[in-house]
């Protein structure tokens, strides 16, 4: 079991790596970092170019974590983000074909573009930490 000490020391070592990237406010880093230990989310709300995008990269370059962006856009669907079970003939069986939302660091750009349908594809993910498929249900 690790020490606080060595907690604290593993804690300034992803700050400093991903502020190395990360030229920002520092306090967001903490938070961000904060909000995945306690296995939580974040929203982050800024102007365009100001690094989101990055800030998300790096936090999951830097924890060794599969990163992923979805553009949200009026024409998404639910699916796209979730994925879907396609039929395999050659099996006689349906397979899922798992979405974004089947990784470590999801960065959810936009989602006020896309429709209310496509939108309430991720509260169940965030909270649940599952999705429900075809009325399956699957743990992320």
């Amino acid at each position: 079991m690790m020490d606080v000490a060595e907690f604290k020391q593993l804690a300034d070592e992803i700050i400093d790596s991903i502020s190395s990237v990360y030229i920002g406010n520092e306090a967001v880093v903490r938070k961000t970092l904060a909000a995945a230990l306690v296995n939580g989310n974040v929203l982050f709300e800024d102007y365009p170019g100001l690094g989101k995008t990055l800030l998300a990269k790096a936090f999951g370059r830097v924890l060794g974590l599969k990163y992923t962006r979805v553009q949200f856009t009026p024409d998404l669907l639910p699916a796209d983000i979730l994925g879907t079970k396609v039929w395999r003939q050659n099996l006689g069986t349906f397979e899922l074909i798992k979405g974004p939302i089947f990784t470590h660091v999801l960065l959810a750009d936009e989602i006020n573009r896309a429709p209310p349908k496509t939108q309430s594809a991720l509260p169940e993910a965030m909270e649940e930490r599952q999705v429900t498929i075809e009325g399956e249900t699957f743990p992320l």
